[in-house]
């Protein structure tokens, strides 16, 4: 769990930051879906590699990870912010302040949904992977 936490934080810099940069330009939705499909490119090669230390990354995993992070990511963080700035409307008034913070607060609900699914999905526990 903790290289886990690792990567996410770098993730969550790559997601966080390009959402920022993007949200102005093209909306809350499709920042959205760019910012988090770049964190989830780096999510799946590092994750795989380093967290969850697969020999190698396939094609089979890679379409379970997307679509066990393209749930949380593209249909749930949206709704997530959304339901986060309706929340933080009458406690922040800053408008980018409540949006950043929109984000972030969607990302961590986020962390435990996508842990589990690869851990489950993409990279179960197997008999020769416990053998290691």
């Amino acid at each position: 769990m903790v290289r886990f936490a690792g990567v996410g934080v770098c993730n969550t810099a790559i997601d966080w930051a390009l959402f920022l940069v993007l949200h102005e330009r093209l909306g809350i939705t499709l920042a959205n879906f760019c910012s988090s499909s770049a964190g989830m490119v780096f999510s799946f090669v590092v994750n795989g590699l380093f967290t969850f230390r697969a020999e190698r990354l396939t094609l089979r995993q890679a379409g379970l990870f997307v679509a066990t992070t393209g749930a949380v990511m593209w249909v749930a963080q949206p709704l997530l912010i959304h339901g986060w700035l309706w929340a933080l409307e009458t406690v922040v008034d800053d408008g980018d302040l409540r949006l950043a913070a929109a984000k972030l607060a969607s990302i961590a609900c986020s962390l435990a949904l996508n842990f589990a699914a690869y851990r489950l999905v993409v990279w179960p526990i197997t008999h020769t992977s416990v053998e290691r």
